[in-house]
């Protein structure tokens, strides 16, 4: 069913272990950076984001393909901070994890040799853990067991393969713009796309290497391209967009050996996406029990119709599955002005959460 925010939402919506974080100007929040450790032994940094009493499931925000995710949902400038303004809305505590390979976790030794030298690195079936391993910390934290999560774009999938997988520690899921494996048509990736390995349509490539380099640039420059105006500053704060640059290069600390400044990411997000692409399911959303949410932005060009109606479809178990569509927003519709399609996301999050009880 595809539904909009309520008006009590939109109202709303209008309305220890390491070193503290940075705090946003008059903030009311407290930060802290910790660490988990998952299963197989990858060191993860956290970063709780909380009330000064938090109630209620707390909330993992998992970050896409690219950056991690304080760059992704935490930016010291106003506007810019998901994972505050869900914080304090909905008085829960909230966590931000960066996956392995990305952030302040732990990358493997293969990010420190040239990118041809290993296959594509940090696939959805190794971040499944390093979300157990932050659900665990929580659990720690907070002593409540069953977490809430919110995925963007990878992260989305990420949120959905682990509420998948355990179903029972997972009080409400919710999607922002992500694939699921709804078809085989798709813009950028899938069957002969750039990334397919010649010969193969239907194979990623594996010579596409373990990790990419990217200047702060290439980020801005896919937002700006899916803003469907002219005026770019009027569809998102140059301060917001600024704060993302430094934030994603601030993420690596070997950045700062290249010239101009450029990051690494882990390309296993590009071969997970490449088979959704393609219409391969990675999870089953059948096996999914908590309340689900499915968000998708009008100008996406990353996820497809498609991919929510399937998972709508799969998802058998979940006591409900809505569905919104963000009319005129873009694929970074939580870093756009709260008249883009912001305010409207974070509307849904608020409904979603408050009437799942998640």
């Amino acid at each position: 069913m595809t539904t909009s925010p309520t008006r009590r939402a939109l109202l709303a919506a209008g309305a220890a272990l390491g070193a503290a974080g940075p705090a946003l100007a008059a903030d009311d929040l407290r930060r802290e950076s910790l660490r988990a450790v998952a299963d197989d032994g990858v060191r993860l940094h956290v970063r709780e984001i909380r009330p000064a009493a938090p109630r209620g499931a707390p909330l993992i925000l998992l970050h896409g393909a690219r950056a991690p995710g304080v760059a992704s949902f935490d930016l010291p400038v106003a506007g810019g901070s998901l994972a505050a303004d869900l914080a304090r809305r909905l008085n829960r505590a909230v966590y931000l994890l960066d996956a392995r390979g990305y952030g302040g976790s732990q990358r493997s030794e293969a990010m420190n040799r040239p990118p041809e030298q290993s296959r594509p690195l940090s696939r959805a079936f190794e971040v499944v853990r390093d979300v157990d391993a932050c659900r665990r910390l929580v659990a720690l934290r907070t002593g409540v067991e069953r977490v809430g999560l919110v995925g963007w774009a990878t992260g989305g999938m990420w949120a959905g393969f682990y509420a998948a997988l355990r179903p029972e520690t997972v009080a409400g899921l919710a999607t922002i713009n992500a694939l699921y494996g709804g078809g085989d048509v798709h813009t950028m990736l899938g069957p002969g796309s750039n990334f397919a390995q010649p010969g193969q349509p239907r194979r990623f490539d594996p010579a596409t290497g373990g990790y990419a380099l990217y200047p702060a640039a290439s980020l801005l420059g896919v937002w700006e391209r899916n803003i469907p105006s002219s005026d770019k500053d009027a569809w998102r704060d140059p301060a917001i967009a600024q704060a993302l640059a430094t934030a994603v290069i601030d993420s690596d600390p070997d950045s700062g050996r290249h010239d101009p400044p450029r990051f690494r990411a882990p390309l296993g997000a590009l071969e997970d996406s490449f088979y959704q692409a393609c219409g391969r399911r990675l999870y089953d959303a059948g096996s999914i029990t908590a309340p689900t949410l499915l968000l998708r932005s009008e100008h996406d060009f990353w996820s497809r119709p498609s991919d929510l109606e399937a998972f709508a479809v799969d998802a058998a178990r979940s006591p409900s599955v809505r569905t919104v569509n963000l009319a005129g927003a873009t694929h970074f519709v939580h870093l756009d002005r709260p008249e883009r399609g912001r305010e409207r996301l974070l509307a849904a999050l608020i409904d979603h959460f408050e009437s799942a009880s998640a």
